[in-house]
């Protein structure tokens, strides 16, 4: 066993609704605190120097500095295994270009479609891993990385087989999605039910046989598939046994219903759910995951997180890191930014970046601070828990732990 600490503050987020708003006087706030772990897991949390006389031959990892301790953040919607770049695109879409002419002009998911399948698994794995070293120092402990950047039966398991094999390498843990379902290829000459087709005869049995994901995704949206062809889709993916999320609500109402219907972990986009879609999601187990980094992409509306939250639904944070919509992938500043559009308290966005994020991933070891739980922890150096959101992600972790260890200094 060891003894961490002393921490100024150790915020467990523990006792905290699963849905719902949440008060900032609700919060934990252990003063002067230690954790004791043991291997991979929380054995005990409580003042440092009780923990140290209570166990005078423990073995102490002493913090030095003035920290503040934090469950490791969970970033559930991610797209970091890509290949190519889209700064062209941006500045484009800056200059007032539609995204037709974009794409037009060479630019659009196309042309990442294309980069991506030029690499081979070995460099996917590498821009993976290059980008999760990015998220380890924002202090994420848990990511969610999505395929759907080769949109082929074969380049798809290839982006999977990269995914992972950089969780084999990476210090923290990847949850690979397949989402060959991200759009219709162009070189597929058959409609969007017969793409869905191949998808699920000829890539769901290897999803399964190679354990490469038990996860599913589809981008339900008029210019991807319809309500319709989504309904197809997930009701084979459902019968298979697969895990289900879905990209519902983006630009046109619809997607975030399938959700409810077929008991999808998450919703995730929701910048156009209306009072019905916010009711029927509030009625359901389904996690409500937020992506202000596509809203700030995109320079389009936020999701309604404030509406989600007091209509009784579990609103998560993801980054949505991705080369097109979304590519500033810093969740602390976007969480931060989204909270003072939609008046979400501290405590609510913490929440929306650990426990209620590892939910919509179906986990529930972490995301606390609590006896029994995954020792996956981040400290800050400043003497107030509030100063991590006031400074919208300026204030980075000094520290990070995953599983005990300490990763990141």
């Amino acid at each position: 066993m060891k003894l961490i600490g002393p921490f100024r503050q150790i915020i467990t987020l523990a006792n905290l609704p699963l849905k719902g708003a949440i008060h900032e006087n609700q919060v934990e706030v252990l003063e002067d605190g230690g954790i004791i772990i043991n291997d991979e897991t929380i054995v005990e949390i409580g003042n440092f120097e009780t923990l140290s006389h209570q166990h005078p031959t423990i073995e102490i990892e002493q913090i030095e500095t003035e920290q503040i301790l934090l469950p490791g953040f969970v970033d559930s919607h991610t797209h970091v295994c890509f290949g190519g770049n889209r700064a062209k695109d941006f500045a484009m879409r800056l200059d007032g270009k539609t995204y037709l002419e974009i794409a037009e002009s060479g630019g659009g998911i196309w042309s990442t479609v294309t980069e991506t399948r030029k690499k081979t698994v070995d460099e996917l794995k590498d821009i993976t891993l290059k980008h999760v070293a990015q998220l380890t120092k924002q202090g994420i402990t848990t990511a969610e990385v999505k395929s759907g950047y080769a949109l082929s039966v074969e380049g798809e398991i290839k982006m999977l087989e990269a995914i992972n094999m950089a969780n084999q390498e990476s210090e923290i843990d990847l949850v690979p999605t397949f989402l060959g379902a991200h759009m219709k290829p162009k070189d597929f000459e058959g409609s969007n039910k017969e793409y869905l087709e191949l998808l699920v005869k000829e890539v769901f049995p290897k999803l399964k046989a190679d354990d490469l994901t038990n996860r599913v995704d589809i981008f339900v949206e008029q210019s991807a598939f319809s309500v319709e062809e989504g309904d197809y889709f997930l009701n084979e993916a459902k019968n298979q046994g697969f895990e289900i999320t879905i990209h519902a609500d983006q630009f046109t109402a619809g997607g975030s219903y399938l959700a409810t219907k077929y008991k999808a972990l998450s919703a995730d986009h929701l910048e156009f759910s209306g009072e019905e879609e916010v009711k029927n999601l509030a009625n359901s187990d389904v996690v409500a995951t937020v992506l202000p980094g596509a809203s700030i992409g995109l320079g389009m509306q936020y999701s309604p997180a404030r509406k989600l939250l007091d209509a009784g639904c579990c609103v998560s944070i993801a980054s949505d890191w991705n080369p097109g919509s979304a590519p500033m992938g810093n969740l602390l500043t976007q969480a931060s930014v989204l909270a003072t559009f939609e008046k979400l308290s501290m405590a609510e966005v913490l929440a929306a970046i650990t426990f209620r994020a590892a939910k919509a991933l179906n986990l529930a070891d972490r995301g606390t601070i609590e006896k029994g739980k995954k020792a996956d922890f981040i400290s800050f150096s400043t003497f107030d828990y509030r100063n991590i959101i006031y400074y919208q992600g300026q204030l980075q972790p000094t520290h990070v732990w995953k599983n005990g260890a300490l990763i990141n200094q």
